[in-house]
């Protein structure tokens, strides 16, 4: 009877190590496959805190929660059994499927840039009056999930190309910490942005001590600094992390010039750079996969824009 419970506690102690070790993996596949997702999630910060101006300070925690659940929703509900039907019964299709996602992303980072270069800025109307801020709140909540769902769906394709050899199992573990890590540190920076204004006027207007209130002054004039190079620095990483994809997916398609030419002066550039090599190979790379990215979000701008546009006045 004793050697079979030292055996028994044996078996244990072995599924045990087993089972830590299962846990261990999944969470460095999570943490390498949410690295993968770093551009997109660095757009998503840029983008959600427009949606919770014109309210008052009140509103904008509730506002941004609101917000952080229905991301949650989308990548947990809707994108994570999307993704694990597809990667287990339709896996050929992954890599399409993330090209064009990546595609998206380089209009998206090409329209920004084109109207930052005076070009006109495609969607937007003169707004009506807010009658009604209940409505209008929730225009802005539902208008702010619809745009996550797109950066999610992103975030979860680019994770789960990084998972897809993994068993289902771990698979689904590893999509959704990803899908939770990711949303909780989204929103959290977002919740901190939006409030920094707050925090600093409160250290001003406290008048505790001399440091205090620098530190307070120091926050109010950095806001609009900050916001304005959030939204620099996501348009870059659209571009960025979309050229990446479309490169890396025309290779696995079997198309290699592109990848064969950037990673040629990625190679030249670490070798000529000694020490530095490793950081500036990385910005080569990174700048020509973003120019790629440019290029081809440019040309899909162009086309859905000013074709329809030359139709339109033919057809009148």
């Amino acid at each position: 009877m004793p050697t079979g419970l030292v055996a028994l506690l044996d078996d244990i102690s072995v599924i045990a190590k087993a089972a830590a070790a299962s846990i261990d993996d999944v969470g460095v596949a999570a943490a390498k496959a949410g690295t993968k997702a770093a551009g997109v999630v660095i757009d998503d910060a840029a983008v959600t805190p427009s949606y919770v101006t014109e309210f008052t300070p009140d509103r904008e925690l509730p506002i941004i929660w609101q917000i952080a659940k229905g991301s949650l929703k989308n990548k947990l509900l809707i994108l994570l059994p999307a993704a694990l039907v597809l990667s287990q019964f339709l896996p050929w299709a992954i890599t399409p499927l993330l090209m064009m996602g990546g595609l998206f992303l380089c209009y998206e980072g090409a329209e920004k840039v084109l109207e930052k270069l005076g070009g006109a800025k495609h969607g937007e109307t003169l707004e009506d009056p807010i009658e009604d801020m209940a409505t209008f709140e929730k225009e802005r909540i539902t208008g702010a999930v619809r745009t996550d769902f797109i950066l999610s769906a992103e975030i979860m394709a680019i994770a789960l190309a990084e998972v897809a050899d993994e068993a289902l199992l771990n698979r689904g573990i590893i999509l959704a910490l990803v899908g939770i890590v990711i949303t909780a540190a989204v929103y959290g920076v977002v919740a901190l942005i939006v409030k920094m204004d707050d925090i600093g006027l409160h250290l001003v207007e406290k008048r505790t001590t001399a440091a205090a209130q620098k530190l307070g002054r120091g926050m109010l004039l950095a806001m609009p600094v900050l916001l304005t190079a959030l939204s620099s620095v996501g348009t870059l990483a659209m571009l960025w992390v979309g050229g990446h994809i479309l490169v890396d997916g025309a290779k696995k398609l079997g198309f290699m010039p592109p990848y064969d030419a950037i990673h040629a002066i990625e190679h030249a550039v670490h070798e000529a750079t000694g020490a530095l090599g490793g950081v500036l190979g990385w910005l080569t790379n990174s700048t020509l996969s973003g120019i790629v990215g440019l290029v081809l979000g440019t040309i899909v701008a162009v086309l859905l824009h000013k074709v329809p546009a030359m139709f339109g006045k033919s057809a009148h």
